[in-house]
């Protein structure tokens, strides 16, 4: 008689349980309680997340995934995007299915349907979905070769799923996964019924090129979003709401802060006198606080030849990501995608020694970048934007010291603009499309953690997402409704140095090779200013505000008193203007709260005569006649306060 084969696993507390084979998570599960059974939504397999229904082949450490464990939302989105998919594909039988992945807080599908969706269309495809999720029907898992998914595809004429699978590698294995009727090419996992999905909506539809290139077909694409209960899902759908109210886009053409035309060009912005004195206060707080930290500005050409870009490697890994070259004197010239070979340039225009180091060029330098049509989105996303940059250029055993250092002045300079929480990410080595040994992406990888570690700051691992040319910090801010922006950017490079020969004399008199490390704390200041717009909702705090102070006459008789105090106050350095308008006094103050200007200051007869101003903030409501120096001392304390 043949012994039955065993598989033991091991459990997160410790614990380990033994099974006949063939045994899955689903299994696991049971064992320890249905209750977790049925509470259950995926697994993992020493540490590879999969379907419930996951054979388990080997002695292995097991997890159970529940609604709440961190890796449950992205299984519900995906499986949901299937659900819509196969929902669409009843409605309108048509239709042919592209890609639909779950994203940040939602999932799409991009489909090839002759026509537009509809408001009406959203209504049927909800309906027809929940009729799925009520059937609570399986997700079935299937495994093919390339070979055999070709020929699946083919007989159902889904020339996309065709496309995707003929980008195979021969010999690949794929895997589907079929409900009711629909079967879609998926590496999963997901849940195991659709009946575990609680609340879902869809939100709005946009066009999509298949596979973002603009020579194909325009698809259309359907964007939604699931959360396990209806209460999770209705504080979604309101900070939505609420995000729209907040839209930059439309606060800055209320204040008057930018404009993007099209007759200059899509992705280019206009900054009007408002928008350029919020910036104009950015940058000087960001050249204070560079010179205190040590360190020395730079200016560089928007232009360079294709030589210089050819040494740096990005007309060889960003091209795509380039304007196309201009041809001066038989020479071919590129907008700037990058700051930094210009920077390496100035370093390089004489020998350094070891005593100089580390060199800190810091440049408020604008670069362009070709961004499609389809995804420029006001300030968010653009393609002529100014970078706060800087590269520190140091010794190996200086590395952890700076990145240290980087992190605290990061954190530092985004807590004046009233951000207080953040996440650190750790960026590791791309899978294709890099340079350097894996040898070395290890050691300066583990750099960045030793230094993250050092100063006691808590950070995840990005797997997969550093650039090319080394491994990255990012740091994330959160907004005053929640959502997360990544803003500062700490870069190891060991490429840069490498091509363009860059040394220094050590102390022993022998030639070394430096390390750089590329940093932007605000990332693009077009971009930081959409995210510090929609985070306070153009409520400025009062150091960035366009207007700062508004002086309303109640009559023609009280002009000259507010004219002086305007002058009084411009001279110590407050952004003032008299409302000198023959308007109603109401109609004034509506207008300055409309604009969003924070001090209102109304002088009439007792206001000339006590030497005094009425002030009423906004949002802060009338605060009574104070007298004008002790308002000036006021404000002059709330603006120093705040930075």
């Amino acid at each position: 008689m043949s012994q039955i084969e065993k598989v033991t696993v091991l459990l997160p507390d410790g614990a380990s349980l033994v099974f006949d084979k063939p045994a899955t998570v689903a299994d696991v599960a049971k064992t320890i309680s249905m209750g977790l059974y049925k509470n259950s939504i995926a697994g993992k397999i020493n540490g590879e997340v999969v379907d419930l229904n996951r054979t388990i082949s080997e002695d292995s450490k097991i997890e159970i995934l529940k609604e709440n464990s961190p890796e449950s939302q992205e299984i519900l989105l995906h499986s949901t995007a299937h659900v819509m998919a196969y929902a669409v594909k009843q409605l309108f039988p048509e239709t042919k299915v592209a890609i639909g992945p779950a994203i940040e807080n939602g999932f799409y599908y991009d489909f090839d349907k002759e026509s537009a969706f509809t408001e009406s269309d959203f209504e049927k495809i909800e309906q027809k979905m929940s009729e799925i999720i009520n059937q609570d029907l399986p997700f079935e898992r299937k495994v093919l070769s390339r070979d055999e998914a070709l020929d699946m595809f083919s007989k159902t004429d889904e020339n996309y799923k065709v496309e995707l699978a003929k980008d195979l590698e021969f010999d690949a294995v794929v895997s589907t996964y079929t409900i009711g009727d629909f079967t879609d090419l998926c590496r999963g996992p997901h849940l195991p019924s659709t009946g575990k999905i609680k609340s879902f909506k869809l939100l709005n539809t946009a066009g999509a090129y298949w596979r973002g290139d603009s020579d194909n077909k325009m698809l259309s694409r359907i964007y939604g979003t699931a959360f396990y209960n209806k209460k999770a899902l209705k504080k979604y759908l309101n900070m939505i709401e609420e995000a729209k109210r907040r839209d930059h886009r439309k606060i800055g053409k209320q204040l008057d802060l930018f404009s993007i035309n099209d007759q200059v060009g899509p992705g280019l912005v206009l900054w009007h006198p408002n928008g350029t004195t919020i910036l104009q206060s950015i940058t000087d707080y960001w050249r204070k606080s560079h010179r205190e930290n040590g360190y020395e500005f730079v200016q560089t050409p928007h232009i360079g030849r294709s030589v210089l870009w050819e040494t740096s490697g990005h007309l060889d890994f960003y091209k795509d990501g380039m304007f196309d070259s201009m041809e001066v004197e038989k020479d071919d010239y590129y907008a700037k995608p990058m700051n930094c070979p210009f920077h390496i340039m100035i370093y390089k225009s004489h020998s350094r020694s070891y005593k100089e180091l580390p060199v800190k060029y810091a440049e408020l330098g604008t670069v362009y970048r070709y961004e499609m049509s389809g995804v420029l989105h006001g300030l968010m996303r653009v393609r002529g934007f100014t970078q706060d940059d800087a590269h520190i250029i140091c010794t190996p055993d200086q590395l952890n010291a700076e990145v240290e250092k980087l992190v605290k002045f990061s954190f530092d300079f985004l807590k004046s603009f009233g951000f207080s929480e953040f996440d650190v990410y750790i960026s590791t080595r791309p899978e294709e499309k890099y340079v350097g040994s894996e040898e070395v992406w290890e050691e300066a990888t583990e750099s960045l953690k030793t230094a993250l570690t050092n100063i006691g700051v808590e950070f995840h691992i990005d797997e997969g997402e550093g650039t090319f040319y080394g491994p990255k910090i990012d740091m994330k801010i959160k907004d005053a409704i929640g959502r997360s922006w990544q803003c500062t950017t700490i870069q190891f490079d060991f490429n840069l140095s490498e091509r363009f020969n860059m040394e220094y004399i050590d102390s022993d008199g022998s030639k070394k090779r430096p390390y750089m490390i590329h940093r932007a704390v605000l990332g693009s200041l077009e971009r930081f200013m959409g995210i510090l717009i929609e985070h306070t909702a153009g409520d400025f705090p009062l150091w960035l505000a366009p207007e700062q102070a508004v002086i309303i006459p109640i009559t023609s008789n009280h002009h000259e008193t507010a004219e002086k105090f305007c002058k009084e106050l411009v001279s110590n350095g407050i952004r003032a203007k008299v409302n000198s308008k023959s308007e109603p006094m109401g109609a004034k103050i509506r207008s300055a709260e409309l604009t969003k200007i924070r001090y209102m200051c109304i002088i009439g007869d007792k206001e000339v005569e006590d030497n005094t101003v009425s002030v009423r903030i906004r949002k802060g409501g009338n605060k009574g006649a104070i007298p004008q120096k002790e308002l000036l001392e006021m404000m002059l304390t709330e603006i120093k306060e705040m930075r």
